[in-house]
C-alpha cells in the first residue's frame, strides 16, 4: 500500500527465495538473506551489493551451497565453481 506521496506504508513486505521463488513468510525462522558486496581491483567495498534471500525450505534440504553458488556465479561474481550436472 502506498501514500498519497507515493512512499510504501506496508508494516511487512514478504521476501522471496532467491532459489526457488517462494515466498519467505513471517514465521519462516530458517531463512537467511545474504549480501554480497561488490569490490573494486583493489579489493575495497564499492558501496553496492548484490542480495540473496534464501528460505528455510532450501536451507532444509542441504541445497543452499549450490544455490548460493548458482546464483553467485549467474550474476558473475563466481567463474567456474558451479556447472550443471545431472
Amino acid at each position: 500500500m502506498e501514500n498519497e506521496k507515493g512512499q510504501v506504508v506496508d508494516l511487512y513486505i514478504p521476501r522471496k527465495c532467491s532459489a526457488t521463488g517462494r515466498l519467505i513468510t513471517a514465521k519462516d525462522h530458517a531463512s537467511v538473506q545474504l549480501n554480497v558486496a561488490d569490490v573494486d581491483a583493489s579489493g575495497r567495498i564499492t558501496g553496492s551489493f548484490q542480495t540473496y534471500a534464501l528460505s528455510g525450505f532450501v536451507r532444509t534440504l542441504g541445497e543452499a551451497d549450490d544455490a548460493v553458488n548458482r546464483l553467485a556465479t549467474a550474476d558473475g561474481y563466481l567463474k567456474g565453481v558451479w556447472s550443471y550436472s545431472q
